[in-house]
C-alpha cells in the first residue's frame, strides 16, 4: 500500500511549556477523506527521537534487561520500577552510534555490531518521537563495566540477564509492560533468533 501523505493547514501554535522539551498546541485544519476541511486543535510534546536495543545470547539463550524507576508510571499507580530494553534519546547523533553508547552506559556491554529491526512512533497521538529498534549479541567478554546509567543525569539502573522465556512469561504475567521491551522480546520469539540454526 503506498504512503499517503495528510493536506494540513496550520492555523496557530502556542509554546504551553518549554523545560525539558517542548509541549506546544496546534491549531490547525486537516482535510477530511471526502475533501471537506475540518478544524482541529492538538497538543504536542516533543522530545526527539530515541534508539532501543534488546542485547541477546544464542548459547545461554538469555537477554540483558534494566530496571530502573519512571516517574510517570507511578503517577499511573504502578510501582514505578519498569523493565526494559536499554533506550536513550539520540541527542544529535545517528541511532547506531547512539544506540551503542547506551548500551554501554547502561547495561556495561560493549557490542561493536547492532542490527536494525524497525522503526515505530510510540505514542502517535501526542509524542513526536519515533524510535529506532535494534538488536545484538552479547558474550561475556563484552562486558567493560557495571553499567547502571550516568548518575549526574538521575539514572540509577540495575542490569538484569534472563532467560528469554522468563522475559516472554513476565510480559503475560504483566511483570514486564514497557511497549518497546515488549515488541523487541517478541521480535526476537517470533524470528527465532535464540533457536539453533
Amino acid at each position: 500500500m503506498p504512503s499517503k501523505r495528510a493536506e494540513i493547514r496550520i492555523i496557530d501554535s502556542t509554546i504551553l511549556s518549554d523545560d525539558w522539551y517542548s509541549l506546544k498546541k496546534y491549531t490547525f485544519e486537516l482535510q477530511r477523506q471526502k475533501g471537506e476541511w475540518q478544524r482541529q486543535s492538538r497538543e504536542v510534546y516533543d522530545r526527539g527521537n530515541g534508539a532501543t536495543i534488546l542485547l541477546y545470547n544464542r548459547e545461554r539463550k538469555t537477554v540483558i534487561l534494566t530496571r530502573q524507576f519512571r516517574f510517570p508510571v507511578f503517577m499511573s499507580g504502578h510501582d514505578g520500577y519498569l523493565i526494559e530494553a536499554a533506550a536513550g534519546l539520540l541527542d544529535n547523533m545517528d541511532p547506531e552510534s547512539r544506540i551503542k553508547a547506551e548500551a554501554e552506559e547502561e547495561t556495561g556491554f560493549q557490542v561493536s555490531h547492532v542490527e536494525k529491526v524497525f522503526e515505530a512512533y510510540m505514542s502517535p497521538g501526542s509524542v513526536t518521537e519515533k524510535l529506532y529498534f535494534y538488536i545484538a549479541e552479547y558474550d561475556a567478554g563484552d562486558k567493560v563495566s557495571a553499567g547502571g546509567g550516568i548518575e549526574a543525569e538521575g539514572e540509577d539502573i540495575e542490569v538484569l540477564e534472563m532467560p528469554l522465556d522468563a522475559a516472554l512469561a513476565a510480559v503475560k504475567s504483566g511483570l514486564i509492560v514497557d511497549g518497546k521491551t515488549i515488541m523487541l522480546l517478541y521480535h526476537v520469539a517470533l524470528k527465532g533468533i535464540l533457536n539453533p540454526s
